[in-house]
């Protein structure tokens, strides 16, 4: 799996999460992991994968209090859910993630949010996300 890949997959995770209860996660992720979607994924990349979205799950109330900083009068409840998430992955990376400069973890999170945004989508999230660099 390469890091787009990654990426995407990550996003496809974390979008789901808010539709579970926080019990059902490391469930949903073994579920995710084992879907027809990644049964060619070595397990190496797979715990790479598990561990990489634990670690953003564990960082989110913080990520989501960074997005409220810098919406100015937006709750994260106003912000569409593929924004969001679009939003918290390009935001960890950009925080705690070396291997991604921040200028790709913008172009990254712009391309995603072309592929499942609506309209104008990467506009508000490159939008958001140049307000925290």
């Amino acid at each position: 799996m390469n890091r787009r890949e990654l990426r995407e997959n990550t996003f496809k995770f974390l979008f789901c999460i808010d539709f579970h209860s926080e019990e059902e996660w490391e469930g949903q992720i073994n579920l995710f992991l084992n879907s027809f979607e990644l049964e060619e994924v070595e397990p190496e990349e797979k715990e790479k994968f598990r561990i990489r979205t634990l670690d953003i799950i564990d960082k989110i109330s913080e990520l989501d209090k960074k997005i409220e900083e810098v919406t100015q009068g937006w709750k994260k409840n106003r912000i569409g859910k593929a924004e969001l998430t679009i939003i918290r992955l390009a935001f960890y990376e950009m925080k705690y993630d070396e291997d991604v400069p921040v200028s790709v973890a913008i172009n990254e999170a712009v391309e995603l949010s072309k592929k499942f945004g609506g309209e104008d989508s990467a506009g508000f999230v490159n939008g958001i996300l140049a307000k925290m660099v």
